[in-house]
Parts: structure tokens; sequence; C-alpha cells
């Protein structure tokens, strides 16, 4: 009789296993080299982008949120009523993705359902294009809408179509002077105050 300690240890079938395994095993089998912090989410880089899975883990189902934080460069311009117009444009436009500043960091994550048996490598897949596609979207939005707001034309996107214009955006949002009915000139609160 073999010895009971020698027999190899198999995984638990996927519905008694924890997503955060799960979503371990699909980042490994997509080549992106997971890890996990400190704080038990998920660590990957793809594309020289390091983004995070977040499980928050229910009775009926798990959701998951995959999500990146970066640090908003020099180059972009500082007015945060331009940064958050940009991340409106995001929210608005790409389906599935929040996006936010937070402590002057740009923050964009999607949150999927994930079904107690449901491998969730194709959606980490799609959540992964997802938030690179609404960086480079929010990063061309803010610096083309500072231009527009100096008075300048935007720049188009490198290697763009003929033809191509910058905009129009899914928010505007109005800056300064908001008029009320019983101001002649169009006065009302001061800019920057409700």
């Amino acid at each position: 009789m073999s010895d009971p300690t020698s027999l190899p240890n198999f995984p638990p079938p996927p519905q008694e296993h924890p997503l955060t395994g799960r979503v371990l095993d699909a980042l490994q089998d997509l080549q992106m080299s997971p890890n996990l912090d400190k704080a038990g989410d998920v660590a990957f880089e793809v594309q020289g982008q390091k983004l995070f899975v977040k499980v928050i883990e229910g009775e009926q189902f798990d959701i998951m949120r995959v999500y990146g934080q970066w640090q908003i460069a020099s180059s972009v311009p500082d007015d945060l009523f331009t940064r958050l117009n940009g991340c409106n444009d995001v929210t608005l436009g790409v389906n599935l993705v929040k996006a936010g500043i937070a402590s002057g960091n740009l923050v964009l994550a999607v949150e999927q359902v994930i079904a107690r048996s449901e491998p969730p490598k194709a959606k980490v897949q799609i959540a992964t294009g997802l938030l690179l596609q609404a960086l480079q979207l929010w990063h061309r939005n803010v610096i083309a809408k500072a231009q527009v707001e100096r008075g300048e034309q935007p720049d188009l996107p490198e290697g763009a179509p003929e033809g191509t214009e910058v905009g129009p955006w899914l928010s505007v949002g109005a800056r300064g002077r908001q008029g009320s009915a019983g101001d002649p000139d169009g006065g009302g609160a001061p800019e920057g105050q409700a």
C-alpha cells in the first residue's frame, strides 16, 4: 500500500475554488505574472501598466473589480474641472468603465459579476482592454479640451486619418458664471461656487 502523503494534491472543483485563485490562474494562463499584494488584491502588469483585481465575495456570486491608478503627468493640464470632465467622457463613453480623480491620481475601474463556477479569464481580458482604452481616451480628451479652452486647435491623435476631428465630447461642462432668471447680465454665483 502506498503512503497517503505521497498522493498528488488536486485543486478543488471550480465551484469551490475561490475567485482570487481563479483570477490568479487566469492571469498566469495569460502570462501576466500575477501576485498578491499586501491588501490581498491581485497585482499584474500588461503593456507596461500595473493593474489590480479586487475580489468581493458574496453569498450567491462574487464581484471582480479590475482597476488601475495613474499619477497624472505634468504635461496634462492642472485644471481639475477639465480633468473631471475627461473622466465624465470615459464613464459615459466606454461601457463598464468608471473614472475618477483621487488625490491627484486618475483611477479607472471595471466591476463585473462572476458566477461561482464561471472562469474569469474572458472577463479579465475584456476589463483589461477597456481600462487601457479608457486611459488613452481620458488623456487625449483632457489635452484636447484644454487646448480648446485656450482657443487653440486641438492636436489630433498620431496617425489619424485625414478629416479626423477631435470631439464632440459626450460631456461638455459649463465653466464660469451661471445665469439666473432675475439677473440681466447673466451673473450668478462666482466661478467655482454653487
